[in-house]
């Protein structure tokens, strides 16, 4: 059984090799390049695991968590290039 990993980052690039490093080693990747769409993508696929960027447009990061904490558990890994 594969896992379904959603990844949040507005960074393309890094978004691209985040989507393709999990892929190889088995997982189901989507991904959602500002805060808005990652919210509405973490409600309507359910992800087993989310990976977050701190820093996005749209809605940050930490709005992102919040929003989803309401309705849900799912873990959640932020990322950020913040010292």
């Amino acid at each position: 059984m594969s896992h379904n990993i959603l990844v949040i980052e507005d960074d393309p690039d890094l978004s691209l090799l985040l989507k393709l490093e999990l892929e190889a080693e088995g997982y189901q990747v989507q991904a959602a390049l500002d805060g808005m769409q990652g919210l509405i993508e973490a409600r309507q696929k359910t992800p087993d695991l989310i990976i977050l960027d701190r820093s996005l447009p749209r809605m940050d990061g930490l709005e992102v968590c919040q929003r989803i904490r309401q309705t849900s558990q799912v873990p959640i890994l932020m990322l950020t290039s913040f010292d």
